[in-house]
């Protein structure tokens, strides 16, 4: 799969993102499988199914949605080829909006399982994220965009969608 869309272009479309997205995966079907199938520990039951399972779906839903704006609907490829800071629509909300979706979908898929040891996935796919992006997309975007992406890191939460800044 091309990685670059033309001559010139200064980052890859893909970045380190398929990594990222693979190791919050294999996180949270390790913790999956060991809590619920394996060591048998932390399954709840009762009232706290549904509550589970309802406020999964709802984070699968809403980490679909966030990913397929960040990915689809915001023209970020154009962006990437023509070496442009994206910082409008969703970018305006959260920097990370297709590695937030994916933390999301995967937040939603371990709630399914309703077991309490497998919340613990959810923070430590944050922190994958936190450290894989300030590792490496972030030096690169500052190095790239210097002082606009300065300012950009200040203005717009890197993981969790929220309310735009005031500038």
């Amino acid at each position: 799969m091309k990685n670059y869309v033309k001559e010139g272009q200064k980052l890859p479309i893909f970045g380190v993102g398929p990594y990222i997205v693979f190791g919050m995966g294999i996180v949270a079907a390790v913790g999956v499988i060991l809590c619920v199938y394996i060591l048998k520990i932390g399954n709840l039951d009762g009232f706290w199914v549904p509550v589970f399972r309802i406020i999964g779906a709802l984070l699968i839903a809403l980490g679909l949605t966030v990913w397929f704006i960040g990915a689809v609907r915001s023209d970020m490829d154009a962006s990437i080829a023509e070496n442009r800071l994206k910082t409008d629509g969703i970018y305006a909300w959260v920097r990370n909006p297709m590695y937030s979706g994916w933390w999301l979908v995967f937040a939603g898929i371990t709630l399914m399982w309703h077991n309490a040891w497998t919340l613990l996935t959810i923070p430590a796919n944050w922190a994958i994220l936190t450290v894989a992006l300030k590792r490496t997309e972030e030096k690169w975007l500052l190095e790239l965009y210097g002082q606009a992406y300065s300012d950009y890191l200040k203005q717009v939460n890197r993981c969790i969608p929220w309310l735009p800044g005031k500038s």
